[in-house]
């Protein structure tokens, strides 16, 4: 499972955006947003660098949340 703290997304739309992003790698991952966090977990068998790339091409910077610090 990945924690990511992604700043650009604000809404809704975002969200999706987000979503569909992972999806477009790795269509069995299960994701988790909250937009007043910032927030996105994902459970995926996908690299962490393909989920970031692929969020990056879709406008968004997601930084990998410490685990240990949860």
């Amino acid at each position: 499972m990945y924690q990511f703290h992604v700043p650009g997304m604000t809404c809704g739309g975002c969200a999706r955006a987000v979503t569909n992003a992972i999806k477009a790698i790795d269509p069995t991952a299960e994701v988790t947003t909250d937009p007043p966090a910032r927030s996105v977990t994902v459970q995926s068998q996908a690299d962490e660098q393909a989920l970031v790339s692929a969020l990056s091409e879709a406008g968004y910077r997601a930084e990998r949340k410490d685990q240990s610090a949860a």
